[in-house]
């Protein structure tokens, strides 16, 4: 059955460029770069430009993606279908280097990303359009759909002096690009200036979410095993910076979270009285890994009810704030490091900001805080529109 979109990749294999006829080849993917019959990238591209493909690369988690957390690296190898190496820029270093270009002429990017500013991929592309730039080499990037849509925009703009590998650009936490998308914009606008062709999809629109797509999905990292996980992911991923369980090592990460101390009765009725487009569910659960390993932890399941209501930064910060107030002696920030970063606190890197954390922490009323992004997030709009490839 034809689907409703093609994918990038989809229109590389049907165009299939002169421009890259007789080049060296690299691809950065995972397990996620696959075709509508579930074919990987890595084989089509071999197939369809047979001898060119030189190297591969992979991004955080590994080209399995396989590791589960941060700061846990992945190896270089050797893939043994096509003998070719996979250099892992998710290791020593982030950023390729130069032996590891040497071997091609054309980095080729089929990478799914999830809309969200912390989730590393788009900072292991900028990396790669940097060396790229210096080294004069291509780099093309078979666009794919922004999971959660491409209309909605929330969150505080990043705070330059809270940059990290979660968070290299001014952006707002949802930023509603695509990966080519926003590729191009941090090429043009922090004058990286590579040599950049999108292989853009066609059929995807911006109003759409992955369910509209009929896309299959395949997890980009372990813990995003759901398209709802995803729409989630841009409110939730914020209590890695806690003591809060975010639902790692369950079956239902960043659906579910909690600790051993929280009461859901004291947070359920403020919580529902401002969040919208969403039940939350008290549960218990026990995690089989990271925190709260073997423990009993109470918490809730949020689902989901509008996905155009639902705005996920704005419930999880008040979810966060509402802890905070009901259970300050329990309630801890982790210290660092996060992301190899080993001078600044977890959860000020993750909001991307210097003084949230303490406007939550003094229980400032979160109405009025992202009253006070409104004007930045106009601004990032009217920036990011230049860069729309779909209406």
């Amino acid at each position: 059955m034809k689907k409703k979109i093609a994918i990038g990749l989809e229109v590389l294999i049907a165009d299939q460029p002169d421009y890259l006829r007789g080049k060296r080849l690299g691809l950065l993917s995972n397990p996620a770069s696959i075709d509508n019959n579930f074919n990987h990238s890595s084989a089509i591209i071999n197939q369809i430009f047979p001898g060119q493909l030189k190297a591969l690369f992979s991004p955080q988690h590994g080209f399995y993606a396989e590791k589960q957390d941060n700061m846990i690296e992945s190896d270089h190898f050797i893939e043994p279908e096509l003998n070719i190496p996979v250099f892992s820029l998710y290791n020593e270093t982030r950023i390729p280097t130069k032996k590891m270009f040497d071997q091609i002429d054309v980095l080729l990017i089929d990478i799914q990303d999830v809309g969200t500013r912390v989730y590393t991929f788009i900072y292991t592309i900028s990396f790669c359009l940097e060396v790229a730039a210096k080294l004069k080499k291509k780099i093309v990037i078979l666009d794919r759909p922004n999971p959660i849509g491409g209309t909605q925009i929330e969150g505080n703009i990043l705070s330059k002096n809270r940059t990290s590998f979660v968070g290299r650009f001014p952006i707002p936490m949802r930023h509603g690009l695509t990966t080519g998308e926003i590729s191009q914009l941090f090429n043009q606008e922090f004058h990286i200036g590579c040599d950049l062709t999108i292989i853009p999809m066609k059929g995807w629109k911006r109003q759409m979410y992955w369910k509209d797509t009929e896309l299959f999905w395949i997890a980009p990292s372990p813990n995003l095993p759901t398209p709802q996980s995803c729409m989630l992911y841009p409110g939730q991923v914020i209590f890695e910076g806690t003591n809060i369980s975010e639902g790692r090592g369950t079956a239902l990460p960043f659906e579910i979270f909690g600790a051993p101390f929280l009461d859901t009765k004291k947070i359920k009725p403020e919580a529902d009285e401002l969040i919208k487009g969403a039940f939350l569910r008290p549960i218990n659960f026990e995690p089989t890994s990271g925190k709260w390993k073997g423990i009993i932890c109470c918490g809730f399941q949020i689902h989901i009810t509008s996905k155009e209501e639902y705005k996920p930064y704005f419930a999880s910060l008040l979810l966060m704030q509402l802890i905070i107030k009901h259970h300050k002696n329990n309630f801890k920030f982790k210290e660092p490091p996060y992301e190899y970063v080993f001078d600044q606190m977890p959860i000020d890197l993750i909001l991307g900001s210097k003084t949230l954390r303490k406007k939550l922490t003094g229980l400032k009323d979160l109405i009025t805080i992202s009253n006070q992004w409104k004007e930045e997030i106009i601004n990032f709009k009217s920036l990011s529109g230049k860069y729309h490839l779909y209406e």
